[in-house]
C-alpha cells in the first residue's frame, strides 16, 4: 500500500514536471500542485487508454506515459486560468 503512494508521487511529479516542460513560459504553480496534477493526469490517462483498448504486454507503457503529460500539461493550464495564475513568457 505504501509503495503505490510513493510510486503515484513519484509517477505525479515525473508526469507533472515534464508537462511543465512541454508547455512555454513559466507556470506560477507550487511543485505539490504539480505532484497532484501529475497524478490526476496519470489517473485519467490510464483510465482513457485502457477504455480506448491499450494492453501493455510487457515493459514500460509508454503510451500511458506520454498522454499522461499531455493531460497533466491542459490541467496546468486550465488550473492556471482558472486561478488567475497565468503563464509568464520571457
Amino acid at each position: 500500500m505504501i509503495g503505490a503512494i510513493i510510486g503515484a508521487i513519484i509517477g505525479g511529479l515525473i508526469i507533472g514536471a515534464l508537462a511543465r516542460l512541454v508547455l512555454p513560459g513559466k507556470q506560477n504553480i507550487s511543485v505539490v500542485m504539480t505532484i497532484v496534477i501529475g497524478i490526476v493526469a496519470s489517473l485519467l490517462a490510464s483510465l482513457v487508454v485502457g477504455l480506448i483498448g491499450y494492453r501493455n504486454a510487457s515493459g514500460f507503457a509508454w503510451i500511458p506515459f506520454i498522454v499522461g503529460i499531455i493531460f497533466a500539461a491542459v490541467i496546468i493550464v486550465i488550473y492556471g486560468n482558472m486561478t488567475g495564475r497565468r503563464q509568464v513568457t520571457r
